[in-house]
C-alpha cells in the first residue's frame, strides 16, 4: 500500500496547482517558439524567455510537457497522478543534467542556472501534486487512514 493520502480534502487545489504548472510550461513553450523562430533547433545563443536560457528545442519540449500535464489534469481520476509523478521525476533528472552541463558543449537546450532552478522547482511542485491528488474508494481511504495511524 502506498503511503500517500487517498481522497485528500485539498485535492482540487492540488489539481489546480498542477494545471497551473502545465499552463506555465505551455506559455513558456509558446514564447520560446516565438523568441527562437528562425534559429536552429538546438542553437546555443543568447535567447532568453521569461529570464531563462532557452532555444527552439527546449521550447518544443516545454510545450509537450505542458500539454501532457494539462491533459492529465483534464482527464483526472488518477491519470493525472501517474502523469505528474513520472514527469516530475523526468524533469528532476533533466534539471540535474542541465545543471551539470551548463558550461559544456553538451548544453543542447541552451540552459542557464535560472532555467535549471525553475525546472527543478516545477518538478517538485508536480511531485507534490501527484502525491496529494490520488482518488480512491471509501475503503481505500479507510485503509490509508488506518495505516497512517499505525505509523
Amino acid at each position: 500500500m502506498a503511503h500517500t493520502p487517498v481522497n485528500h480534502p485539498a485535492r482540487p487545489i492540488y489539481r489546480a496547482i498542477g494545471g497551473l504548472v502545465g499552463l506555465y510550461f505551455v506559455v513558456f513553450g509558446v514564447l520560446g517558439v516565438i523568441a527562437a523562430a528562425g534559429d536552429d533547433l538546438l542553437a546555443r545563443d543568447d535567447t532568453k524567455v521569461l529570464g531563462q536560457g532557452s532555444n527552439l528545442g527546449f521550447a518544443l519540449v516545454s510545450l509537450v510537457i505542458g500539454v501532457l500535464v494539462l491533459a492529465g489534469t483534464a482527464l483526472g481520476r488518477n491519470r493525472d497522478v501517474v502523469i505528474n509523478g513520472w514527469l516530475a521525476y523526468a524533469l528532476m533528472a533533466l534539471g540535474l543534467a542541465g545543471l551539470a552541463f551548463i558550461r559544456t558543449d553538451v548544453n543542447i537546450f541552451n540552459w542557464s542556472v535560472a532555467t535549471s532552478v525553475v525546472v527543478m522547482t516545477l518538478s517538485l511542485v508536480l511531485l507534490m501534486v501527484s502525491m496529494y491528488g490520488k482518488v480512491g474508494t471509501d475503503e481505500e481511504q479507510d485503509a490509508w487512514q488506518k495505516a497512517r495511524l499505525v505509523l
